[in-house]
């Protein structure tokens, strides 16, 4: 359908059809269970026919609910108007992914693309159009819950992670790909910033703040070409996200010229009142129909009010036919109005739903993932050794993570069966075992096996509940009574290797005596498998984190690249008046970039084929890496550049650039990175984003920490 065809159809609707198509409501208004639709029909105080009007539906599941729901719906619009099927598919379907903090800890792109690609694929055929991913929240502080959501705490490897994902889900042809879906960023903007980590808090930084290093994921998303934006729950510069006309329509419509379809998260239209910028629900949709919020996700302010405002002239009708028109482009993009069932399969479901090469995808993209925090000479595990396989995350298979919505736990690997599945020698408890609680029996058992068996596998970390939305948490320990096991366990067998299942950087200090740390985070359907292949050898680690790990919460918020101080702790690190803890160091336990492999690497070589960077022109930075070990490996060779004077102050460090090389055992390549004026710009205190002569540091090395350094000038000659 072409554009003028969409805005005759515009013309066609009555404002109630125009208004009721800014309305999402959830499937259970769809279900044919008297009960389960009148109960939801009475507490937002809606009718039939508005159900029947709206436009996009939340959280259909299935293809036959998918094409039962659009088949009524297209019979009952005046029309022929189809509705939009949308849900949170953030990192997998019904194949669970690891959360996206553990794809961001695989540095790997492909691996972004392959995951959204496969869920994407499994969501088609079950009838969804839309997922609400990628999130691309830059996130500082641990104590979120929401951070198993993100790629970490770098704006860079975010956004080049954003692109990837969108990329993944929607292909390069929506309407003749039914196979892939429409992709939401979120949640614009900050919403990662949240004040102490605590969720739907307000966040409070200024605008270069904002500029510099959380916009540029939505952007790169946006660049990327995803066809929606989601509203944050949080205030930006003191006005909630939802109800902010300076956010969406000067900086997201006018300068980052997106023309897609922006919906609120659910309930954050109506939020608008007990956030105290809108006193009822009648100010609450002026707010955000003037912000330029389209769809008002599961509250009923448009529905309620809107053509009153507008009859009143409070809102200019012309709002109204933007919003509406820019959703029916979005249904035409998806190819809904030639095919309104476009995707959904049954006897495809059957065949691609969790299917043996999704399930293998799953495995290797866990692999990839899981980070070799320690390892004092004690891994790989070897077939011979005589291994106990312990504590609360031995069997679990509670190993999917907060937002596997359509995700079944009986359907996952434990890691216990991993192991069977790789060696015969090894000892598995049968006692249930508790993450806060065990009972004696299982404690006693844990024992029992651990003075039986040469190594230990010991099974931390949270519980899936633990993370993710509303799940904030102010200590970001291991529970206490899993510490306690540690030690227990370490009493009578030294030999403990510590596996976490986690969704969230944590504060390890209790349990830094293991022999070695495996952070498996939560890997998804296949993560037991995944686990032990790494545990085995079978795989040799890859990862690096994404986010730095705290020695302790009172360092929080931590991360690599913060900003130089007038009294920087290097410099003068014996002194007191410097920036420093009195009682805990400066520094992450394990920080951005860092993760173990059983290979070694070595750097040498580190040089500039020039000391002096023309503006307009490039220089080659290289430096040479050898695996020094007999293991082939993967190692992440990471760029970073320091700007050491600047009108504004600067990070200490900022990642500009990686490259994965595989190596041969005893292998040595030439790694190069070609360097030019757009990699050092920067948001100046006007706003703009341009670079300034002077003096860079470029630090070339295998994490944020460990580099080699040299220095350059930029001139305009």
């Amino acid at each position: 359908m072409e554009r003028q065809q969409l805005i005759k159809l515009v013309e066609q609707m009555t404002i109630e059809e125009k208004v009721d198509q800014l309305l999402q409501l959830s499937a259970d208004f769809y279900s044919e269970v008297a009960e389960e639709r009148t109960g939801p029909m009475a507490d937002l105080g809606i009718t039939e026919e508005i159900i029947d009007r709206a436009g996009t539906t939340l959280g259909v599941s299935g293809a036959k609910e998918a094409i039962q729901i659009q088949k009524n719906y297209m019979k009952k619009n005046r029309l022929g108007i189809p509705t939009i099927l949308m849900a949170d598919i953030i990192h997998g379907f019904r194949t669970i992914f690891p959360i996206p903090l553990a794809i961001g800890s695989s540095w790997d792109l492909e691996v972004a693309e392959q995951m959204a690609e496969v869920s994407a694929k499994e969501a088609a055929v079950s009838g969804l159009h839309v997922t609400f991913s990628p999130m691309v929240d830059l996130v500082r502080d641990p104590r979120w819950g929401r951070v198993m959501e993100s790629t970490g705490e770098d704006p860079f490897l975010n956004s080049r992670f954003a692109e990837a994902f969108v990329k993944g889900y929607q292909g390069a042809d929506l309407k003749e790909d039914f196979f892939r879906v429409a992709s939401c960023v979120k949640h614009f903007a900050a919403y990662g910033a949240a004040i102490a980590g605590r969720d739907y808090n307000t966040v409070n930084m200024s605008e270069r703040q904002l500029r510099e290093s959380y916009l540029p994921g939505y952007k790169a998303a946006l660049d990327a070409g995803a066809k929606l934006v989601m509203t944050s729950f949080n205030t930006v510069d003191g006005v909630p996200a939802t109800g902010n006309k300076w956010l969406f329509r000067e900086v997201l419509r006018k300068e980052f010229e997106f023309d897609g379809v922006v919906i609120s998260d659910w309930g954050a239209v109506k939020e608008l009142i007990p956030h105290g910028v809108a006193e009822d629900e009648k100010e609450a949709a002026e707010l955000a129909i003037k912000a330029g919020v389209d769809i008002e996700m599961m509250t009923t302010c448009y529905t309620q009010y809107l053509e009153e405002l507008i009859e009143e002239g409070a809102v200019e009708a012309e709002l109204l036919d933007e919003a509406v028109l820019r959703i029916l482009t979005l249904k035409n993009e998806l190819g809904l109005f030639e095919n309104p069932y476009r995707g959904a399969d049954e006897a495809l479901e059957k065949r691609w739903i969790l299917s043996e090469e999704h399930r293998n995808a799953a495995r290797e993209i866990a692999k990839k993932s899981m980070v070799l925090l320690k390892n004092e000479a004690i891994l790989p595990l070897n077939k011979r050794d005589k291994v106990a396989i312990v504590g609360p995350g031995a069997n679990s298979k509670d190993i999917l993570g907060a937002w596997s919505w359509q995700g079944r736990q009986e359907e996952a690997v434990s890691l216990s069966e991993g192991a069977q599945a790789i060696s015969e020698n090894v000892l598995i408890g049968a006692e249930s075992f508790d993450y806060f609680t065990p009972s004696q029996a299982a404690i006693d058992e844990a024992l029992k096996l651990a003075k039986q068996a040469d190594k230990v596998v010991l099974a931390l970390g949270e519980r899936e509940w633990m993370s993710g939305e509303a799940a904030s948490r102010s200590d970001i320990k291991l529970p206490e009574s899993q510490c306690q096991l540690f030690e227990q366990i370490k009493e009578v067998n030294p030999n403990v290797i510590v596996t976490l299942y986690n969704g969230r950087p944590l504060d390890l200090t209790e349990i830094d005596t293991a022999k070695a740390i495996v952070e498996a985070w939560f890997p998804g359907t296949e993560g037991g498998a995944a686990l032990s292949e790494i545990l085995w050898g079978q795989y040799n680690p890859s990862g690096r984190l994404s986010m730095s790990f705290p020695e302790s919460v009172g360092q929080v918020p931590i991360y690599y690249n913060c900003d130089n101080t007038g009294r920087p702790f290097e410099v003068t690190p014996d002194e007191k008046y410097v920036s420093k803890y009195l009682d805990v160091s400066n520094y992450a336990k394990y920080p951005f970039g860092y993760g173990l492999s059983y290979s070694q690497f070595s750097y040498s070589d580190f040089c500039l084929e020039n000391d002096e960077l023309v503006s307009g022109e490039v220089i080659e930075a290289s430096v040479m890496v050898e695996n020094t070990s007999d293991y082939a490996g993967e190692e992440t060779v990471q760029l970073y550049i320091r700007d050491r004077k600047a009108e504004v102050v600067r990070p200490i460090k900022e990642l500009k650039g990686f490259k994965k090389v595989k190596l041969s055992p005893k292998e040595k390549r030439k790694v190069s990175f070609m360097i030019d004026e757009k990699l050092l710009r920067y948001v100046h205190s006007n706003q703009k984003f341009t670079s300034d002569t002077g003096v860079f540091n470029i630090m070339v090395g295998a994490n944020s920490r460990d580099l080699l350094t040299l220095s350059f000038k930029l001139t305009n000659r």
